[in-house]
């Protein structure tokens, strides 16, 4: 079966091709064996060159009248067209060849079961793509993520049946679905930076609690020590001023040796190592006093020397440091910038001498100012990098446990790939980390990646090789002779395509387009072919439309034009069953508009007969009059001439008698021949009774003169019938055989009760 036809509703049986039936010929003589073998031969070689030559209706013929079993049921067999299968299982219905029937049951419930399976498969494209949809707007919660990987299954499985347009804006969504993932998980990681910090605070807060209870505690032992010692560092004292001053004297002269030598910088030091001992010793004898008098001497002319070039570049870079505090400069840039002046100042310092001491402190105290924000950011930066270590550290243990316990037997490739994908891009996002801290678990992680790549790598490979073949077998189908098992093989095809593992982006995409454009190719063979097949239905639609304008003109018709006309109708209705095949857009309407039309018609013809049989009863009871008359005649015992004449008239009225009902003109006859009750007012009480009744059968008001005696007949039906009526047309046929054998009655009464009773025929009808 084509595609195209799988996509067309099956027409109803009416409109479904009909062949002319075979006339089914008088039995032949009963054939001998070997007549009977040729006969088989030649059906058979008939059978095999009409499939070969697509002669439909020879198959179909065989499938009815083929001379053996076989036969017909490699004919069964051969018939593919929806249309043609329902006209011949109603041919084969009932028959004595059960085995051809199945077979094309069968058939057609296959044609059925892959119109729905299609149905099926649009529908299930439209409402994946607008769950998807709806599902790309919605706010992250703990259901997104696998719901958007489950949604994204039914989409792959059925996105090759999708338009481009919705496959387009499917992708799109689900971009965005993704994208409230990925913004859903930066939230987590600055929520759990934040809650880092936190933490990190609160510990360091208390630290420092415990750390001011040590201190105190320990300043109380201090105290308590130190009053112990106390006595012991008097006695001591002493001895350290002593051996102070021996020190002292032992540096100013190795300061004058070093200044004897021309070592300006080893004999500034040594006095600056003076200058603290100075602070712990005592007062100075006079020798020593008048020796570091000297030695100050001499290194201040040095100094005033050296600081006439040095000072000027000192204050320079003091300011240039001092400006440094509190800029909005980058801390790491800021760290270089002070690390820059901070060599220049240990450049500028060397052989001088000394630094000094006030300007160097007021550069060192600049210094550690503007280093403070980097302090502060290089811990943190420290705090997040052991953060992420660690998240790396557990991310590597996730990836390793999902490796090891994965059924490599039965791999679901596409959480495998997923995994891989996922833990890199998480791999990359726990950053910045220390380089030595992490080299090691780098390495294992990229072992292990690698490993489970290589493996994806392999499926991959696999795959492609499996599609290629794809393309080449559908390459080969383009040129087929046969297009519609062609395009019957290249549908397994697609649905082998959608059951191949996955590649990888740019290989599926190139692989794709290439199949997809050999499956296109056959696709367009085909619809060249639907091109001839579309200038058929159209001269097919222009009949049926003939058809339906000439049936409605005869519904149209009355009288004797209609009843002419409706002999046309069986013969129209074939010649429209005969039509083969109408345009799937117009073959609903064009059928209901024949079938309408056909209805209409015959309802016309039933109602043109309706009246024609409506204008005999008229006449049967305008004919009972005259016997009326002659049976009055007889109550009154009127003379034998009266009565003679008035039967005859009544004879010659019946002897004359067309189209009036047999029934009612043998009840008139019977009639006639008795003449019945001559009690007048019962008579007339009957007939107003049968009035009545046929006006309750009408739903016909009755005069208010005999709405008493129309309340007690319904009393007396109601408790006789229980409620159950008869039908209007049956009642009142009924009705009018008793008013034909009710006795006689004045003429006056009796015409007005029969125009009554004319009346309610006239509204049933």
């Amino acid at each position: 079966m084509s595609l195209f036809s799988r996509f067309r509703k099956a027409p109803p049986p009416s409109a479904a091709v009909k062949h002319p039936e075979p006339v089914a010929p008088k039995a032949p003589p009963e054939p001998r064996a070997p007549e009977a073998a040729l006969l088989a031969g030649q059906e058979e070689q008939g059978l095999q060159a009409a499939i070969a030559g697509g002669d439909v209706q020879t198959i179909a013929r065989l499938v009815i009248e083929g001379s053996s079993t076989r036969i017909r049921q490699q004919a069964a067999e051969a018939i593919d067209d929806p249309g043609q299968i329902r006209e011949l299982i109603r041919n084969a219905r009932g028959g004595k060849d059960k085995s051809v029937y199945k077979i094309l049951t069968r058939k057609r419930d296959s044609v059925l079961a892959q119109e729905r399976e299609v149905e099926h498969l649009h529908a299930e494209v439209a409402a994946t793509a607008a769950a998807i949809e709806k599902h790309s707007h919605r706010p992250f919660d703990p259901l997104f993520t696998p719901t958007l990987e489950q949604l994204e299954g039914r989409w792959s499985a059925v996105a090759t049946h999708a338009d481009p347009e919705v496959a387009e804006k499917t992708r799109q969504a689900i971009d965005r679905a993704r994208e409230v993932i990925a913004q859903h998980l930066r939230q987590i990681a600055v929520e759990a930076a934040r809650q880092l910090a936190a933490a990190n605070a609160a510990a360091q807060a208390q630290l420092q609690r415990e750390q001011e209870e040590k201190t105190a505690a320990a300043a109380a032992a201090e105290r308590a020590h130190v009053q112990e010692v106390e006595h012991q560092a008097e006695v001591e004292k002493h001895e350290a001023e002593a051996k102070a001053l021996r020190q002292i004297g032992g540096l100013i002269r190795k300061a004058h040796g070093a200044l004897a030598a021309g070592s300006s910088k080893t004999a500034a030091g040594l006095r600056r190592g003076i200058e603290d001992k100075l602070a712990h010793a005592p007062h100075l004898p006079a020798h020593l006093a008048n020796q570091l008098r000297q030695l100050d001497e001499k290194l201040q002319e040095l100094k005033d020397w050296k600081s006439f070039s040095v000072a000027p570049k000192r204050i320079e870079l003091i300011e240039r440091m001092e400006s440094l505090i509190g800029a909005t400069l980058h801390p790491t840039a800021l760290a270089g910038h002070i690390k820059d002046l901070q060599e220049q100042w240990r450049t500028l310092s060397k052989g001088a001498g000394e630094n000094g001491e006030a300007e160097w402190q007021r550069f060192h105290e600049a210094a550690q100012k503007a280093f403070q924000p980097c302090r502060e950011f290089f811990e943190a930066q420290d705090q997040v990098k052991e953060e992420n270590l660690r998240q790396r550290g557990q991310l590597f243990e996730r990836l390793a446990n999902f490796e090891s316990q994965h059924n490599w037997e039965q791999p679901d490739w596409r959480n495998v790939i997923t995994a891989v994908r996922e833990a890199r891009q998480l791999w990359r996002q726990h950053s910045p980390v220390d380089p030595s801290a992490a080299e090691q678990l780098q390495g294992r992680f990229n072992e292990l990646t690698a490993s489970l790549q290589n493996r994806i790598d392999a499926e991959y490979a696999r795959n492609v090789k499996e599609k290629k073949s794809l393309i080449e077998r559908a390459r080969a189908l383009v040129g087929s002779p046969e297009t519609r098992k062609a395009i019957d093989e290249v549908k397994r095809l697609q649905e082998k395509w959608k059951a191949v593992g996955p590649v990888s982006r740019d290989d599926d995409r190139k692989l794709w387009e290439e199949f997809r454009k050999q499956c296109d190719a056959l696709f367009q063979k085909r619809q060249q072919e639907f091109a001839t097949q579309n200038a058929a239905l159209d001269a097919n639609k222009s009949q049926a439309l003939a058809l339906c304008e000439e049936i409605e003109k005869i519904a149209q018709l009355s009288g004797q034009e209609l009843l002419d006309g409706a002999k046309k109708l069986p013969e129209l209705r074939d010649a429209f069953d005969a039509i083969e095949e109408l345009p799937k857009a117009d073959a609903r309407q064009l059928q209901n508009r024949f079938e309408r039309a056909f209805e209409r018609g015959r309802k016309a013809v039933a109602q043109q007969h309706a009246r024609d049989a409506e204008q005999g009863w008229t006449a049967l009871l305008d004919g009972s009059n005259a016997v009326r008359a002659y049976r009055l005649a007889v109550a009154r015992n009127a003379d034998e001439a009266e009565r003679d004449t008035l039967k005859q008239t009544a004879e010659s009225q019946l002897a004359s008698a067309v189209k009036w009902p047999k029934r009612g003109l043998e009840t008139l006859k019977h009639a006639l021949a008795q003449p019945g009750s001559n009690d007048l007012a019962a008579n007339e009480l009957a007939l107003r009774t049968l009035c009545v009744r046929a006006e309750i059968l009408t739903d016909t008001p009755t005069p208010d003169a005999d709405q008493t005696l129309r309340r007690e007949y319904q009393v007396k039906r109601l408790m006789q019938s229980m409620g159950q009526g008869i039908k209007a047309e049956e009642g009142l046929d009924a009705l009018t055989l008793e008013w034909l054998g009710v006795g006689p009655m004045e003429e006056g009464t009796y015409v007005q009760l029969l125009e009554r009773f004319k009346a309610c025929r006239r509204k049933a009808l």
